[in-house]
């Protein structure tokens, strides 16, 4: 059973990771507009990803008997820069959510709450990839540089993405 101060902690993280989701939509509108339509698709598959994190979580609270509540998703910007500017703002957000994930495992350390800190391990280890793939991204752009022929091939690589749900949680 979750502490009321698991389940409130819960549905937090519910809306950010729906708020991530809603900025890496954003994210990629913006880089279709700017022409980059591979960066579009990366952010895009990054939204279904960030959605699906947010729905195993909802799940997780609906399994343990809790109330789910849902909050009001902050509007995202609109404008992001360059395509370095653009990665190193989702490397600051990863890192941002990677802090949030570690909170909730401490919580669930603090309330002895052996579910919940073995059910977020699988975020811990998720957020891992996440932030070395963003790492990988901005290594390519700085080495290929943010015009011409170099950004082209980041772009077409980053255009073969496809989202991938992940396997059930165990």
């Amino acid at each position: 059973m979750l502490s009321e101060k698991m389940v409130d902690a819960l549905n937090e993280q519910i809306n950010k990771e729906m708020y991530s989701g809603y900025m890496y939509l954003s994210m990629s509108a913006y880089a279709d507009f700017k022409g980059l339509k591979g960066l579009g698709n990366w952010f895009h598959v990054q939204y279904q990803e960030e959605m699906e994190h947010a729905m195993r979580i909802y799940d997780y609270v609906q399994e343990q008997g809790a109330h789910v509540k849902l909050k009001t998703i902050d509007q995202p910007p609109t404008d992001f820069g360059t395509p370095l500017q653009i990665f190193e703002k989702t490397l600051e957000h990863e890192r941002f959510v990677t802090t949030l994930i570690n909170n909730l495992v401490d919580l669930a350390i603090e309330e002895r709450d052996h579910a919940s800190r073995i059910f977020l391990q699988w975020f811990v280890s998720e957020q891992v990839e996440e932030e070395s793939n963003v790492n990988e991204i901005l290594d390519k752009i700085k080495l290929a540089g943010e015009d011409g022929n170099g950004l082209f091939m980041v772009d077409k690589e980053l255009a073969a993405r496809v989202y991938t749900p992940p396997a059930p949680a165990e």
